[in-house]
This record gives C-alpha cells, sequence and structure tokens, in this order.
C-alpha cells in the first residue's frame, strides 16, 4: 500500500506539472519507475497503460478551454501514432538491461532540455506546417522507446518555433491521447503474440501502474486551467533537475557506484 499511494503522488505531480508545461508525465513516471529497478520495456508499458486514462482526461480539459489547433493536430496525431507503434514494438523485442543505459542518457537529455527550457527563452523561429508530420512521428517514436518524451520532444519544438504555449500544450496534450493508445495496443499486441518475453513483469508492479492512474486522473481535469493560468519557469526547473537527479542515480547504480 505504501507504494500505491506513492505513486498516486508521483501521478498527481506529474499530470499537473503536464497540464502547465505539456511535458513531464512520461518522464517523470519512468524515471521513478525505472529508479524503483522496473524494466524499460515494463516501464513503458505501465506509463502509458495509465496515460491512456490520464490523457483523455485532459485532451478533454483542452478541447473545453478552447486550446487546440486543429489543422495541426492532426499531422501530430497520425504521425505520433506510426512513430509510437514502431517504438514500442522495437522496445519489447530488446533486452531491458542492455538498452537501459541508453534510456537513461535519453532521459537526462531530456531533463538537460528542460532545465536549459526554464533558465532563459527560447527565441521564436520559422517553422512550416510540413514538419509537423515528422514531428509527430520522431516525439512518437522516442515517447514509446523512453516511456515519456512525446511533450519534451514536440511540445518544446512548436513552442520555440513560436506557437503560443497554451495551443501548443493544448494540441501537444490532446494528440498524445491517441499516440497513447497506439502505443499501449502494440504492447498488448507483443504480449498476446509472444514478441515481449518479459511481460510478465507487468504483474509485479501492478499497484505501481494503479497509483499512477488515479494520482493522474485526479490532475488530469484541471490541465486546461493549469495551461492557460500557472506560471512555468519554475516548474519547469523543478522538473528538469528532478528528471536529471533520478537519472544520474540509476546511472550510478549501473556503474555500480551505489547500492
Amino acid at each position: 500500500m505504501e507504494t500505491f499511494a506513492l505513486f498516486i503522488v508521483v501521478g498527481f505531480l506529474a499530470q499537473a506539472v503536464d497540464g502547465a508545461l505539456g511535458m513531464a508525465y512520461g518522464v517523470v513516471s519512468s524515471t521513478v519507475l525505472l529508479a524503483f529497478g522496473v524494466p524499460p520495456a515494463v516501464a513503458s508499458a505501465s506509463v502509458h497503460a495509465a496515460e491512456v486514462f490520464t490523457t483523455g482526461a485532459s485532451a478533454s480539459s483542452h478541447m473545453l478551454h478552447r486550446n487546440v489547433t486543429w489543422r495541426l493536430f492532426f499531422p501530430l496525431a497520425i504521425a505520433g501514432v506510426i512513430g509510437g507503434a514502431v517504438g514500442a514494438y522495437v522496445l519489447t523485442g530488446i533486452d531491458g538491461e542492455i538498452i537501459k543505459p541508453f534510456i537513461l542518457v535519453y532521459l537526462a537529455i531530456l531533463g538537460a532540455w528542460i532545465v536549459i527550457r526554464g533558465l532563459k527563452d527560447i527565441l521564436p523561429r520559422h517553422i512550416r506546417s510540413v514538419w509537423g508530420a515528422p514531428l509527430g512521428l520522431v516525439g512518437g517514436f522516442m515517447d514509446a522507446v523512453g516511456g515519456g518524451g512525446w511533450g519534451p520532444t514536440v511540445t518544446t519544438a512548436l513552442v520555440g518555433a513560436g506557437k503560443e504555449p497554451r495551443r501548443a500544450i493544448g494540441t501537444v496534450n490532446t494528440a498524445e491521447f491517441l499516440v497513447t493508445i497506439a502505443i499501449s495496443a502494440t504492447f498488448v499486441w507483443a504480449l498476446l503474440t509472444g514478441h515481449w518475453e518479459d511481460a510478465g513483469d507487468l504483474r509485479d508492479h501492478a499497484w505501481a501502474v494503479g497509483g499512477l492512474i488515479i494520482g493522474g486522473l485526479i490532475a488530469a481535469p484541471f490541465a486546461g486551467w493549469i495551461a492557460k493560468s500557472m506560471p512555468t519557469r519554475v516548474l519547469t526547473l523543478m522538473v528538469g533537475g528532478l528528471v536529471l537527479l533520478l537519472a544520474g542515480y540509476q546511472g550510478l547504480q549501473l556503474a555500480g557506484w551505489v547500492p
């Protein structure tokens, strides 16, 4: 029950920050799960199982507050679904111990980028709408492989390109609902076909998944309001710093320098 309560808190805080920044739920949740010794594929599947519920609630909130740019939503969502399905399939076929160091490096890079984004304003630059599909493809793939990364990849690129923050966050979070369903469906397909040999580990972390779902659902309805009203610089630095600390600690564990 202690693990369950802990992940309710993790899910709530991660989703609350995700509503403000357009990122953090997957990155923070995956990093915490990995810190608990959960294999990468199981961590990603657990987070995306929780996100099916939280992103649906978050998307509804953003649509209610009119934070979605629909002409951008469709290429992002379609390409994200493709990239996410490919990433999930690749991840379930790789030994977790082999890929974990690469996942930690990826999470550390995301954490550093989030910190940089909080320390200084990223200058707007022009980006053509044709880049929506490639951006969604990369974001979906990295989200599946890293257990999080859709928001840091896609939202950051859109805001950096000059997109109004609340509309970038709302559009990306709403598209993420479809991307998450595709990734979760791919994990289920890999489980049923025997492609995913370590899928049995999911049962051992059911309490964590349940906690992430409940905590995220409590915070998700406020996503649209948070995106419109909450200052983001301090939250950005806190999220980036947390991801860097957790990824660094796990790196030390892999090197055998800490227990």
